[in-house]
């Protein structure tokens, strides 16, 4: 029997992507709550497994030629997951690549930029008017080249994919972006086809009472976006 997976997580899209991914393949994994809020992500014991001090991070038992691996950075985690049990990303070259090239955009663009938009509307201490519209509208860029895809593809890399299950945690929040997704007609099909699925409604569950009770005062707020920790941690 295949060990247990070592998910180091809280309950951000980042985090979420691979609670869906760990539901959707179908692999048994033991969840380990890393507070953003409470500073963990600066223990150093999380910092053998995620050097650049964010989550999620895994660590596989079972990893490649039967030794353990840890891996940080939700993208890699993705594809490692992805080539272990071989699902959700297809092993056709071209197809593969449609696959990987919408991966990368959400990590170069959906995942920073809906990041922006959601802290300087919601969590940034004073109101910005020029970060907000500038983040809010990159938003809705972003909404509509998606929207296209979503278009001529049922799914953003063709059938349901990484892709996906990356993408997905980050348009959930999206009232909290300035988005409405009767503005997005494509991006809404797809987007209540995969909240439909049991994997995806599993993982998103997880760590929720965590989400649900969390209070951002000063000290969390400076855990999470603050600079003080590098000064003294570094």
């Amino acid at each position: 029997m295949a060990n247990p997976i070592d998910l180091y997580f809280w309950p951000t899209p980042n985090g979420k992507k691979i609670s869906i991914m760990l539901e959707e393949v179908g692999l048994t994994y033991d969840v380990h709550p890393i507070s953003i809020l409470a500073g963990d992500q600066f223990k150093p014991e999380f910092l053998q497994i995620s050097p650049n001090n964010k989550i999620p991070a895994i660590v596989d038992p079972d990893g490649p030629g039967g030794d353990a691996i840890a891996l940080f950075e939700s993208g890699a985690i993705l594809i490692y997951l992805a080539e272990k049990t071989g699902q959700l990303l297809p092993t056709e070259e071209r197809d593969r690549y449609t696959v990987i090239q919408w991966l990368m955009f959400q990590m170069g663009g959906i995942g920073p930029m809906l990041g922006q938009a959601h802290h300087f509307r919601k969590y940034a201490p004073e109101q910005i008017p020029y970060a907000v519209n500038r983040y809010t509208n990159e938003a809705g860029r972003l909404y509509s080249v998606l929207d296209r895809r979503l278009h001529e593809a049922e799914y953003v890399g063709g059938d349901y994919s990484i892709a996906d299950i990356a993408i997905y945690p980050w348009i959930v929040s999206h009232k909290d972006q300035g988005q409405s997704l009767e503005n997005f007609p494509h991006v809404k099909r797809w987007f209540e086809a995969v909240s439909d699925r049991p994997a995806v409604q599993r993982g998103l569950a997880v760590g929720q009472d965590a989400s649900t009770n969390a209070k951002i005062d000063d000290a969390a707020r400076e855990n999470m976006f603050g600079s003080k920790q590098y000064e003294t941690r570094a």
